[in-house]
């Protein structure tokens, strides 16, 4: 029993020594200037290490420290590093005085001669631009973010809801409406392989939410020739260190300073116009080896950013080895869209670098993040002890105020109520947009579309009015199945449709789902649907056109997707139908000449023939997707996508089953399908491509809903999807044989008319493309159009031509969300 006690009593021992010996204590203070002003932003690292915080928008830092004697080193942008010894027995406060630091110019004193002399160091940066961006084979290190927006200001209304009420503002409708905190691991290797693991997760108010910051997206290298390129604008920004910088930028030296036995140079970046999409502000440059160490920089809506007034830069390089990595990083915004005034920031504190990291193969996949599941289950200690930045007390505030309430925010008592507030019926509301009525305790939602989308008109139907509601069941899991019943009758034919359409998503880790829908309904007769209800109401009403032609289906089908693998998707379904040929009912519109032809496209003159007999039909078909190097994360409620920078590869198969159900088609279709959203070209914009080829392998029988149909457009107003061909008619010129089609859309994001005093203000980007399709039906068709947009509005003008003869030209307008 004794030499039991005694092993006790010597493990008891270890263990309390070896915890002594480990024992952290926790340093905190304030840093100010001279003045007494508080100094946001600090870096605070352990002197000659990567181990460090950064203090917050208040000057407040936290860091953890062993017992024992130890060097600070505190840096801030604009101040003289400071060095501190602290000897760290029991927790510890620490203010910090940083003073300016005082650039001199020495005996330069002609301003000519301090231009000419950032000029010359400028040219020298550029001179190993190259060098400094490619020197960083891999790295690994942690990161901490932070991520706070406000509201400064808001509408009493927004479409009918009460803005306060929804966001939980103040009676001066203000409010911090994102409070997220995040700790990663970061690891990165050359030609842009990044793995992120998300550790811990916080956001105000939302016990079971996963924050939307990712330290990847924090990361900037102003060594890059454009930055931040179809993010905040089309074009991009271009760096003051890029290669054609000079074309951008006039430089002023503003002094050196000594910095621990380096000289730092302190160079204005100034726009040479103040539209040019450049920044504005400060950039240190290390002297002899002529490196970045510090930027802040700004751009504003004069230089072309969308959505938001200002954008600033703040970043501290840190010398680790012979490189310089990234010590903290900065974005704060602040702008006023549809009457919603706002600011805020988003930070990051890297630390423990490691840039000589060794990776096994394989260990870099198109996942940039895991989130772990475990991330958001962190409690408050968790957080006071290994929070790298101090809480304001605006932020600290905000997290009390709303976690104090998580529980209750999950009752049903409280959501009920939250769900009296969002679904108080507004008239205004629910015949311009969408009324949702919500049943958060049960995941439960019902969508009652708008009226504005549900009356129209066209020549088969007359006055017609088609309405659907969604219903929708969610899951904790993130699974959830929607069932949508729809009605729809034309007064002038006097016909019924109805129909209802389900789908239930199984699994959310592989998009993995299932629809099924049934009844009858009337399609169009070209499958990629061209126009939609409201623009052909437009067409036929104001213009007297019909460009639109419809048929009636009862049908049932079935369909089913899944991802085998990230990035490969597979699709299939079958679809049997009863099909009807419909001929016109309704020759109204508002004005006295009409062009209103047939329903029939192949004979316009004649208004009781019919395209095809009526039949049934059952169609088998499959899809095959890849999207090339596609990135995604991983959450524990799904996989979602980044959209990609390069193709996706698409492929399909469509077989008719003849004597099935009395099924009367009989044919076999392949096709292949290659399209690259956005290929971007720096300052000279974007574009976007699509190839495509297919051939029906067999046509023993099948009718016009079975050929294959081209994304066409015969409509002035029209769907602006850079797929689509502008003039080609949408039904005469589809094939039972085989084709080849290809388009090209550049969108100059201003490129042009940004240098035009009077039109740059509008922010119009400028927009060419090209379209070509070759058939039987159809040889050598080409098109060409050139236009502009702002947001959502586009207008163009172009030329359709049928080998080398001219047959179309016109304006076209659009309100779409496209490229």
């Amino acid at each position: 029993m004794t030499f039991y006690f005694r092993c006790c009593l010597l493990v008891f021992l270890c263990v309390k020594v070896s915890g002594i010996s480990a024992q952290q204590f926790t340093l905190t203070g304030k840093v100010t200037e001279v003045k007494g002003s508080i100094v946001p932003f600090v870096s605070v690292y352990v002197n000659t290490t990567t181990q460090g915080t950064s203090s917050n928008v208040d000057g407040q830092y936290k860091l953890s420290l062993p017992a024992g004697r130890i060097e600070l080193l505190f840096t801030a942008v604009g101040y003289d590093d400071r060095k501190v010894i602290v000897t760290m027995k029991e927790n510890t406060t620490l203010d910090i005085v940083l003073a300016p630091k005082i650039f001199t110019l020495n005996d330069v004193i002609i301003k000519s001669s301090n231009i000419n002399r950032a000029d010359n160091i400028i040219k020298k940066v550029i001179e190993k631009r190259k060098t400094y961006l490619n020197e960083i084979e891999a790295f690994s290190c942690e990161v901490y973010t932070k991520a706070m927006q406000k509201l400064l200001n808001a509408p009493k209304k927004f479409f009918g809801r009460d803005v306060a009420a929804i966001l939980e503002l103040d009676s001066n409708r203000q409010g911090v409406i994102y409070l997220s905190e995040t700790e990663s691991k970061l690891d990165f290797k050359q030609r842009d392989k990044i793995r992120e693991v998300m550790i811990s997760s916080k956001i105000a108010g939302d016990d079971n939410g996963f924050s939307f910051n990712k330290a990847s997206d924090l990361s900037v290298n102003f060594y890059n020739n454009v930055l931040f390129e179809d993010k905040l604008c089309v074009r991009g920004f271009v760096s003051p260190v890029a290669d054609n910088a000079f074309s951008y930028y006039k430089y002023k030296f503003l002094g050196t300073s000594e910095e621990d036995g380096k000289t730092i140079s302190k160079i204005q970046v100034i726009p040479k116009r103040k539209n040019l999409p450049a920044f504005s502000g400060i950039i240190y440059i290390v002297n002899d080896s002529w490196r970045i160490s510090a930027v802040n920089l700004f751009i504003t809506k004069e230089n072309g950013i969308e959505l938001i007034d200002t954008l600033t830069v703040q970043q501290k390089l840190i010398e680790v080895g012979d490189v310089y990595v990234p010590q903290s990083i900065q974005f704060s915004i602040a702008g006023k869209l549809f009457g919603f005034k706002f600011s805020g920031y988003v930070m990051g504190v890297y630390k423990n670098y490691n840039v000589k990291p060794t990776f096994n193969k394989g260990f870099f996949s198109n996942e940039i993040l895991k989130i772990e599941r475990s991330s958001n289950k962190k409690d408050p200690f968790y957080w006071e002890k290994n929070r790298s930045v101090p809480l304001t007390i605006e932020e600290r505030d905000n997290y009390k105020r709303k976690d104090s309430v998580t529980a209750l925010k999950s009752s049903q008592r409280y959501l009920d109520s939250v769900d009296q507030v969002k679904n108080r019926f507004n008239l205004a509301q629910i015949l311009v947009t969408p009324y949702v009525h919500y049943r958060s305790y049960n995941r439960k939602s019902v969508t009652y579309d708008p009226v504005a989308t549900s009356v129209f008109f066209n020549t088969v139907e007359g006055l017609a009015l088609k309405y659907a509601v969604n219903w929708r069941q969610g899951f904790e899991d993130g699974r959830y199945y929607t069932i949508k019943p729809e009605v729809r009758y034309g007064f002038a034919n006097e016909r019924f449709n109805a129909n209802i359409k389900s789908r239930y998503l199984f699994d959310a880790s592989r998009n993995g789902s299932i629809a099924v829908g049934f009844g009858s309904e009337v399609a169009n007769l070209n499958s990629n649907q061209q126009t939609n209800l409201l623009q052909n109401t437009i067409n036929t009403l104001v213009f007297g056109k019909n460009v639109a032609k419809f048929y009636e289906r009862r049908f049932f089908n079935i369909e089913a997707s899944r991802e085998f693998a990230p990035s490969f998707e597979v699709k299939i379904s079958a679809d049997y139908a009863r099909r009807n040929a419909l001929t016109n009912s309704n020759f109204t519109n508002f004005r006295k000449e009409t062009d209103f032809t047939s329903n029939n496209p192949f004979e316009p003159t004649d208004e009781n023939s019919l395209l095809f007999p009526k039949h049934k039909a059952l169609v088998v078909s499959g899809m095959l997707a890849y999207t090339v190097a596609q990135k995604y994360i991983t959450r524990p409620d799904g996989r979602f996508y980044i959209e990609s920078d390069y193709p996706r590869i698409e492929l399909n198969y469509k077989r008719g089953l003849k004597g099935v159900f009395g099924s009367s088609v009989d044919y076999d279709f392949i096709s292949m399908e290659i399209y690259q959203k956005k290929l971007h070209f720096g300052m000279l914009g974007k574009s976007s491509i699509l190839l495509g080829a297919g051939k029906f392998l067999t046509t023993k029988s099948l009718n016009y809903p079975d050929w294959k149909h081209f994304r066409a457009n015969q409509s002035i107003v029209f769907d602006s999807d850079e797929r689509n061909f502008q003039f080609l008619d949408f039904y005469i010129f589809n094939t039972t044989k085989q084709y080849f089609e290809a388009h090209f859309q550049h969108n100059f994001g201003s490129f042009f008319v940004s240098k035009i005093p009077l039109l740059r203000k509008l922010k119009l980007e400028e927009i060419i493309g090209y379209a070509y399709l070759s058939s039987p039906e159809k040889r050598n068709y080409n098109e060409f159009y050139f236009g502009v947009k702002r947001l959502n509005f586009r207008v163009h003008y172009g030329y359709a031509y049928d080998t080398d003869i001219l047959i179309k030209k016109g304006f076209k307008f659009s309100y779409g969300f496209n490229l």
